[in-house]
């Protein structure tokens, strides 16, 4: 595979490899012992399929944000973003008392595919296992295996590729936001739509949901992660935005002329915001 540095718009496709860690957890209680502590509904996730899931604290504030699936009976692999994976198996474990499934970390190489169906050669591929992932404007997906595997297939799909920093341009266009940059410890879930994609909330109970359904049925949050784009500012993770002369968040990620920021909720789509000593349009994503 020949890496470029081209930039995709967001409905091209591409591949590019990525950095994900993976949670193993099975044994004859691992579905029950999930279901009862993740955000979505394991129950409708087949064998060979795959759900957007979260993993919360305890006050409803996010843990993990993962991808989940469902391997072989009661075997799953919990698929998250590099160097969180530590985290969502300690998590896990925090709560298996009593409970016959195992929760062991796993190495894998990842390999993202963007804007195309799924190759032939990744579905029948024995040695990786493929998610569904949320990517506005196309198909999207993520393979992830022993590295040896990752490397054949991504040698073989036809796909340009392209590197981390095109593949940041490419997220942050389509708006998916990146725990550990546009997400992290503090963040409620519909901070950053979260709970339009990785919440069930006719499951019944799981880990946080007293806080994420009272919101949902009756409150409102005070943050959103929103897309800032501007041809004239200067857009670096960490610069604070500003509204009418008062900060109301700062940056989350950055790539040419485009960022995502958690901003505060009174800045709606639409509004111009001040970054640095210029200006940028704010977006929904």
């Amino acid at each position: 595979m020949t890496t470029t540095p081209q930039v995709p718009s967001r409905v091209g496709s591409f591949q590019a490899r990525v950095a994900r860690d993976v949670v193993v957890v099975d044994g004859p209680d691992a579905t029950s012992f999930l279901q009862s502590l993740v955000s979505q509904d394991l129950d409708t996730v087949a064998v060979g399929s795959s759900a957007h899931t979260l993993l919360l604290q305890p006050q409803g504030k996010l843990l993990v944000d993962f991808y989940i699936a469902h391997v072989d009976g009661d075997e799953w692999w919990c698929i998250c973003e590099a160097g969180f994976g530590g985290e969502l198996a300690a998590g896990l474990k925090r709560f298996k008392i009593r409970v016959k499934a195992d929760v062991r970390e796993e190495a894998v190489g990842a390999l993202a595919l963007r804007g195309l169906p799924l190759p032939g050669a990744v579905a029948t591929a024995a040695a990786v296992h493929v998610v569904a992932v949320d990517w506005p404007g196309g198909l999207a997906f993520d393979v992830v295996g022993p590295e040896g595997a990752i490397v054949a297939l991504s040698d073989i799909i036809d796909a340009p590729g392209i590197d981390a920093d095109a593949y940041e341009q490419a997220r942050i266009e389509a708006g998916v936001p990146r725990q550990g940059f546009d997400t992290d410890e503090r963040t409620i879930p519909q901070e950053a739509g979260l709970e339009l994609v990785a919440v069930s909330f006719t499951k019944g109970c799981f880990v946080g949901q007293e806080l994420v359904c009272r919101i949902d049925s009756r409150g409102r949050v005070n943050r959103h992660l929103r897309r800032l784009r501007s041809v004239a500012a200067k857009l670096e993770r960490g610069t604070p935005v500003a509204y009418q002369g008062k900060e109301i968040g700062e940056i989350t990620s950055a790539a040419a002329g485009v960022a995502l920021a958690m901003l505060r909720r009174e800045v709606e789509p639409g509004a111009t915001v001040t970054v640095g000593a210029d200006e940028a349009l704010v977006e929904a994503l």
